[in-house]
């Protein structure tokens, strides 16, 4: 008796999502329910600031270091040096300025040197840039989203901020799905459209622009700017994550936010948009 030919079965390359996925099954309402609690609690970070905003800053930090360096293992980075670096760029950044901030990460090469070097099986070249690339990356760019908490109006303008993003990330996540036929960055994201790209930055522009009517000291005019830095430079910081995920051969970072990954997958944006952010509204004063 014939055997029923068997469909050829389609490989997917590292995070890409399923085709269902991407079709009938979507998991828009799953997306929903983990950005509603995440948001409000940042939101309650943002309104409280000062030292709450710099606690839950740093722990989100943490964690965003500790998925990083678990990422890229093999290459042996200097934990302790990383954790006590980040920390000391935050506090920098609440007690001192933006100097201090600099002087505290060059600080951080030769304690990353020394930790390297006295931890077990040591470290080396691969193991200090591994370090280092987190200090750069998450380190200084959650040091510059306390900067900004810090400065006049700096709720609002955090707030501006997590709407640009938010706002551009949404409306490139459904108007790539809707409308989306050009690739991005194919090797780098595979989802990603140069439609959604579009929608996302126009969408996330507006929102900037839309909370500036209604606030006397941003104005439509400066939201507008604000906004299109912050929609151009979210999507950036996406596909620097993907990037490097990609050369690390996983698809999410960590299990913080369960099947919707770790704490780096859901503020990959924010650590581009925050240092955008402060020296853009830095240029409009």
């Amino acid at each position: 008796m014939p055997q029923p030919r068997r469909r050829p079965v389609q490989r997917r390359g590292r995070g890409e999502a399923p085709r269902a996925r991407r079709s009938g099954g979507s998991d828009l309402g799953a997306r929903v329910l983990v950005a509603i609690p995440a948001l409000a609690v940042a939101l309650a970070m943002v309104a409280l600031g000062d030292y709450v905003f710099l606690v839950g800053v740093a722990a989100l930090g943490l964690v965003c270091l500790h998925e990083l360096f678990s990422m890229f293992g093999r290459a042996r980075p200097a934990r302790f040096a990383g954790f006590i670096g980040l920390l000391g760029l935050l506090v920098a950044a609440h007690l001192g300025d933006r100097e201090t901030v600099l002087l505290v990460f060059l600080a951080c090469l030769p304690l990353t040197f020394v930790v390297a070097v006295n931890q077990p099986g040591g470290g080396g070249a691969p193991g200090i840039s591994v370090t280092i690339l987190g200090l750069a990356w998450i380190g200084l760019a959650l040091a510059h989203a306390v900067l900004l908490r810090d400065l006049d109006h700096g709720g609002g303008l955090v707030f501006a901020v997590l709407l640009g993003t938010f706002v551009g990330d949404t409306g490139a996540y459904l108007g790539g799905r809707a409308f989306g036929q050009r690739k991005l960055a194919p090797t780098i994201s595979p989802n990603k459209t140069v439609e959604g790209l579009l929608i996302g930055v126009l969408l996330g522009t507006a929102a900037v622009w839309w909370a500036g009517l209604s606030q006397p000291w941003l104005g439509g005019q400066n939201g507008a700017i604000l906004g299109v830095a912050i929609a151009i430079a979210a999507p950036i910081g996406d596909l620097f994550e993907s990037y490097l995920k990609r050369d690390a051969g996983t698809k999410d970072t960590g299990t913080l936010f369960g099947a919707h990954g770790g704490a780096l997958d859901r503020l990959d944006a924010i650590m581009f948009t925050a240092v955008t952010g402060y020296y853009v509204w830095q240029a409009l004063l």
